[in-house]
């Protein structure tokens, strides 16, 4: 099999990572790739904003089977357009990745069909915000109804606060983007939990639990990011409360879908609160989520291309994933400034060292290659990512890796897995 994964980030390096262990596999193409993914797969050029181009490319290399990994290329309509072209791609089509793609779709969806969500209100002007705002007890949730980068979340101390949050995303002063409306919504608290599972439009298959820490600071302060590390644990979920996960969000949501008549094939993601009054969805990815992948694929002992397929193919029901017992982490090394502005094409050393430490994979995030050095290119540059019979194991061999690696400015939380760890002391 050729397999072709569209996308450039940690997340689509550990894709290739996985699916290049596949027997089946003979090669992984990566469009357009980076500096790390290029020692595991042929990078080729691609613009992820040209639907066409893409199609293009696929009709240049002829996969057996394509991954979509970022949210932008599936809300475009790349799943619909290679399908009318008869390419098997993983994804879902443009109309089931609003459930990513527009957070007042997701909001709405959830209501009708009865998954728990903090209450909310759908703003189209400042002036509906200034009203609906009554309603809402600080602190309060703002949120672009459309794709941020992981940046389109502001959590709110006061109602004026949050009232000039609205009139920045309306006027493209907060994103650079003009939103036609955005949502308002309770602030939830407790533990946040990614919760991720494949599915072919019927079936629901679970991936293992996953607990990101999107706050540059340690302590989780400061702004929000992409995501700065995560771990995953055997214990992290008892068996009863995935199963409860599973009957009153995953399963309702997939079959909501279907029930609409827009069959969700490929990773939903349940960003999840753990709340005093059980698990609430604060949202939904159509995809992948970056830094989870890392962390969760390093434990994935079955073929991953294997329940890809299975997805495709409507036979989901019959595939069973095997995970490694223990733990994983992924500490993310990101650039001085990031999520502000940072500097690139920085040289980075150390990366052969760290990956000699055992049970450590390094995933680029934002790198390049220029002759033969790997330099710099984005805001979250490296996923460390490391697997243990524990996580205090796990973490310790993703730190002493990281600590072998240096490019100027290099930063990174030293507290990943801090809450987990002192609930197990």
């Amino acid at each position: 099999m050729k397999v072709l994964i569209l996308g450039s980030g940690g997340r689509e390096h550990a894709l290739a990572w996985a699916v290049k262990r596949s027997r089946r596999v003979t090669e992984v193409v990566c469009a357009p790739g980076n500096g790390g993914i290029a020692q595991v797969a042929r990078c080729v050029p691609v613009d992820l904003k040209d639907v066409n181009a893409m199609v293009c490319l696929a009709e240049a290399e002829q996969p057996d089977l394509t991954i979509v990994g970022p949210e932008l290329p599936l809300s475009l309509g790349v799943v619909d357009a290679f399908r009318d072209r008869g390419f098997r791609i993983f994804g879902p089509t443009r109309e089931a990745a609003q459930l990513e793609s527009s957070k007042a779709f997701a909001k709405q969806f959830m209501k009708r069909f009865h998954i728990p969500t903090a209450n909310y209100a759908v703003c189209t002007s400042a002036k509906e915000v200034e009203e609906s705002l009554k309603h809402f007890h600080p602190p309060i949730v703002v949120k672009a109804d459309g794709l941020a980068a992981g940046k389109g979340v502001v959590i709110c101390p006061t109602r004026h606060f949050a009232l000039e949050t609205a009139q920045g995303l309306f006027s493209g002063a907060l994103l650079g983007t003009v939103e036609q409306q955005l949502v308002i919504e309770e602030f939830l608290e407790g533990e946040e939990l990614s919760f991720l599972c494949l599915s072919d439009g019927k079936h629901v298959v679970p991936l293992v639990p996953a607990q990101d820490h999107k706050r540059i600071g340690e302590g989780d302060t400061g702004p929000n990011t992409g995501g700065m590390g995560v771990y995953s644990t055997s214990q992290m979920l008892e068996p009863s409360m995935t199963e409860w996960i599973l009957h009153h969000v995953a399963e309702p949501t997939i079959r909501g879908m279907a029930e609409e008549n827009v069959p969700f094939t490929g990773v939903l993601y349940c960003g999840l609160m753990m709340t005093a009054k059980g698990p609430q969805v604060l949202e939904y990815n159509a995809r992948f989520g970056d830094p989870e992948t890392q962390a969760i694929l390093v434990r994935l002992e079955s073929d991953l291309t294997d329940a890809l397929e299975a997805c495709i193919d409507g036979r989901l029901s019959e595939t069973e994933l095997r995970w490694a017992s223990g733990a994983s982490a992924c500490v993310i090394a990101s650039s001085a400034g990031y999520p502000g502005s940072y500097k690139t094409g920085l040289p980075i050393s150390g990366l052969v060292e760290a990956a000699q430490v055992p049970g450590v994979e390094v995933f680029h995030s934002g790198t390049t290659r220029v002759s033969n050095q790997i330099l710099t290119s984005g805001g979250r540059v490296l996923g460390v990512t490391a697997n243990g019979d524990s996580l205090e194991e796990a973490l310790g061999r993703a730190y002493e890796a990281i600590a072998q690696i240096h490019f100027d400015g290099i930063y990174y939380r030293n507290d990943i897995g801090h809450r987990a760890l002192k609930k197990s002391q």
